[in-house]
């Protein structure tokens, strides 16, 4: 299944570029979504598009997904700028199943936000 690998690639193109339509539309329209693990199911589309942009992350790291059949985990890092001109770092994991159509079918995220910049340690994401 290549389908994890596509979206981490897609998904750090659109961050980067503070995207969130192009975020979005890696999902479902129908996805179950959560994006912390203690939050209520949200809409991914909608929350991509409103959070990708804000979330200004000009270094991204995704490692190399973990899959099996229709499923995958993905750790992504990134080095985000807040909106008052902090910068944070944020680590975490992103827990998938794909449709048939290779789209985000169900998600929950689960990271943490560390202040200040952070770079992953030498043998992350492997």
């Amino acid at each position: 299944m290549r389908a994890a690998k596509h979206w981490a690639e897609a998904y750090e193109r659109a961050w980067r570029a503070g995207d969130g339509e192009a975020a979005g539309a890696l999902y479902a329209e129908d996805c179950v979504f959560r994006s912390h693990p203690y939050r209520e199911l949200e809409d991914a589309r909608a929350y991509m598009r409103r959070v990708v942009p804000e979330a200004e992350a000009p270094e991204v790291w995704f490692g190399e997904p973990v899959e099996q059949e229709d499923r995958a985990a993905i750790e992504y890092w990134a080095l985000l700028f807040e909106p008052n001109g902090d910068e944070s770092t944020i680590a975490g994991c992103h827990v998938v199943r794909f449709g048939d159509d290779g789209l985000v079918a169900e998600a929950r995220d689960y990271w943490h936000l560390e202040p200040g910049h952070r770079e992953p340690p030498p043998e992350w994401g492997c």
